[in-house]
């Protein structure tokens, strides 16, 4: 879901036309997207969440992504949508980064980062000044991707993937210091909110459809090594 690399690796793009445009979610060019990132969080995380992971991603109004409170942008290449991501507004300054999706064709050329820095920019053109977004215990590459683009991690990184539960960031898009003082409020609540599932499931090493044992799942324990490695830098 997410792409670190920024070395590119398909000569096409050297040579490609690109532009970020900026759709509905109900525009035909964002179903890619919703279709890739669905079959995705299934595959990482099955029901552990009490529900379809992929409830997620129609868990809001298609209006909460549109101007002037949100965003849904595209990178479009030759035509074709190869990455994207959006944003609703959080609170009166900050905006939340949601839906963030490279292609699983136009990995590792280091898309994943353009969409962050895109999302950035424009809020700050709507005039916000920080951002915030979660990522799950079983994307270690997401959270590799923002510690290494200035994010600042709102969890304990010396906790356990099932102590975390939800991963979250916050980033100032000024040149002040982030005051992150009420997203930290709001972001404790959300975790709390999906701990006892964590925990549970955590508790049940078989774990069913959402188990960590699944093939090409991410080993969680890679998140809290990459938080910690980047708190041991600091």
């Amino acid at each position: 879901m997410t792409d670190t690399d920024q070395t590119p690796t398909d000569t096409h793009a050297a040579t490609a036309h690109e532009e970020f445009v900026y759709v509905s979610p109900e525009d035909p060019r964002v179903e890619p997207l919703i279709r890739e990132l669905a079959a995705e969080y299934d595959h990482r995380y099955g029901d552990l969440f009490g529900e379809p992971a992929s409830a997620e991603l129609y868990r809001y109004p298609a209006e909460n992504f549109l101007p002037p409170i949100g965003a849904f942008a595209l990178l479009m290449r030759d035509g074709v949508a190869v990455a994207g991501g959006a944003f609703k507004r959080f609170d009166q300054h900050t905006t939340e980064f949601k839906r963030i999706w490279v292609s699983s064709q136009q990995r590792r050329q280091g898309l994943a980062k353009r969409v962050l820095a895109e999302l950035e920019d424009e809020s700050r053109r709507r005039g916000f000044t920080r951002a915030y977004l979660t990522t799950g215990p079983r994307q270690p590459e997401a959270v590799r991707l923002y510690l290494g683009t200035g994010w600042t991690p709102l969890f304990d990184p010396r906790g356990t993937a099932e102590q975390i539960g939800i991963y979250g960031f916050a980033k100032s898009l000024t040149s002040e210091d982030l005051d992150a003082r009420e997203i930290q409020a709001r972001y404790d609540a959300e975790r709390a909110e999906f701990l006892p599932e964590l925990q549970a499931e955590a508790a049940d090493p078989a774990g069913g459809a959402g188990s960590a044992e699944a093939a090409d799942v991410p080993n969680s324990a890679d998140v809290t090594a990459a938080a910690q490695a980047h708190t041991d830098a600091a």
